[in-house]
């Protein structure tokens, strides 16, 4: 479906190159992730450094190298300071298979839920998607000149070549003739020339149609394949998401893919073409084998929620024990090897960051074994007025920016006064020191109660410029924040 908006269309920055991830240096790092991330210095460097002797460790002899184990992080804070974000502008500026989990939705062996090894699956399936991301960039162009060329056949079904005659007679006319077989060209031979030429530019000129966008309403009739999968499902010990893998693998060889011809338009037919192609050309072998290094050498996982699973329970009984999860995932960051649909995947080299508000409990809690694969640790602080005033303004898709954007598509121009942030942040802090506080994100919840109705009305609005001060903020929220217990459920 599109949505044609009023206004003008934006045309998008130039993306600034990143630098490559082997060139960084751990200041470079930091000030990479200050574009996103406001203050946490300690965690930025530490973060840098684990980052950094990834690729010091590739510089090393193979033998060093295997020796050489990553140094686990866990930070420490409250919620909203910035813990996963900083792990996943991390992953992306170092390009590595990266997957978030939080430790209380699984369950220890033998209880149903989930199993602990299913995070590795997880970052394996991850890296599967980017390495295959990759090679379909590279092979795009190709794809897309084979999809041009079955299009074009479907258009323009190309003209049969004509079959020599073996009979006898026209050895023997040719000859009485005189022609021979070196004489000049036959009439038929011509006209099949004059109609190949015609096919040609007639290609030609089908090609350029189509390359301009003038064919896409046609329709064409293509062959597409469907996979027909029997509806049922087996819940076994190994966890109901690996045999669903195992079965659904199973049966897509016994039953093969069908065929059948279905009517689209050219533009449809065009994109699914292009997405057959670039299938084709894959080779998803080679896909597997670069993904699974790349998750054992270069992947970060990403232990949220870890203090929930912190605690040791001295009394035994049939509930869920947070111990028992510990225990469980202690041989994942010690370092084993995990069966996966796409072969065994060692987690020795993987980078293990958890994190976790402990409130109630302390990194102490945690098993000694589990503590001792964490040797890094940081604490992030709470974050105050001044805090969220360069959370709102400087990074890179800062709020305000976003807010700005999105209604610059209804053609209405907003803008933020300095007053006006700075009330924001002094609202947002109040209500953290009142209720819960839960950091940055409640920035959220304060600015889409101050901009709730010009949102509402933007549409509508005649005056298209707008300006957020203090006084502004002040109408929408002085009442709320005053009234405690309305306070604590709106904001």
């Amino acid at each position: 479906m599109v949505i044609n908006l009023s206004g003008e269309i934006q045309q998008a920055p130039p993306v600034e190159p990143t630098p490559s991830f082997d060139e960084l240096t751990p200041r470079e790092i930091v000030v990479e992730l200050d574009k996103y991330i406001v203050g946490q210095n300690a965690a930025k460097r530490a973060v840098a450094v684990a980052l950094r002797n990834r690729v010091r460790r590739q510089k090393l002899q193979p033998e060093l190298a295997e020796d050489v184990l990553p140094k686990n992080i866990l930070m420490i804070g409250p919620t909203g300071v910035g813990k996963t974000e900083i792990a996943r502008r991390l992953a992306r500026l170092a390009g590595c298979p990266f997957v978030k989990v939080e430790a209380s939705k699984y369950t220890e062996v033998g209880y149903v839920g989930r199993d602990v090894e299913s995070m590795v699956r997880d970052l394996i399936e991850t890296g599967i998607d980017m390495v295959r991301e990759e090679k379909l960039d590279e092979v795009a162009e190709r794809a897309e000149q084979s999809a041009e060329e079955r299009l074009l056949d479907l258009l323009l079904p190309p003209t049969p070549t004509p079959v020599p005659s073996t009979e006898p007679t026209s050895i023997t006319t040719s000859i009485d003739r005189g022609i021979g077989f070196g004489g000049p060209t036959s009439p038929s031979n011509a006209n099949d020339e004059q109609a190949s030429d015609y096919s040609q530019r007639t290609r030609d000129k089908l090609r350029l149609q189509l390359r301009e966008g003038k064919l896409d309403q046609r329709m064409v009739e293509v062959e597409v394949r469907e996979r027909s999968m029997p509806a049922f499902e087996i819940v076994s010990n190994q966890g109901i998401e690996e045999m669903d893998i195992n079965v659904r693998d199973m049966l897509s060889g016994v039953f093969g893919q069908q065929k059948k011809k279905r009517k689209m338009t050219v533009a449809e037919a065009f994109d699914y073409l292009i997405q057959e192609e670039e299938n084709r050309l894959v080779d998803m072998d080679h896909v597997t084998r670069i993904a699974v290094e790349r998750v054992e050498q270069m992947g970060i996982l990403f232990i949220d929620e870890i203090d929930k699973v912190a605690g040791r329970e001295s009394g035994h009984g049939p509930d869920v024990s947070r111990e028992g999860v510990q225990r469980d995932i202690l041989p994942i960051v010690e370092g084993t090897t995990v069966n996966t649909r796409y072969g065994m995947v060692r987690t020795d080299h993987i980078l293990f960051i958890a994190a976790g508000a402990f409130h109630t409990t302390k990194p102490s809690d945690l098993i000694p074994e589990l503590q001792g694969r964490f040797p890094i640790r940081v604490e992030l602080g709470s974050l105050g007025e001044g805090d969220f005033i360069r959370i709102l303004t400087e990074p890179k898709n800062a709020l305000t920016k976003q807010a700005v954007a999105l209604l610059e598509t209804e053609g209405l121009k907003l803008s933020f006064t300095e007053d006006g942030v700075a009330a924001i942040a002094r609202y947002a802090a109040i209500v953290n020191e009142q209720t819960e506080n839960i950091g940055a994100r409640r920035l959220h919840t304060i600015l889409e109660k101050v901009l709730e109705e010009i949102s509402f009305e933007a549409p509508e609005l005649r005056k298209k410029t707008i300006k957020i001060d203090n006084g502004y903020v002040q109408k929408q929220l002085v009442n709320i924040v005053k009234d405690q217990d309305l306070s604590r459920y709106i904001l």
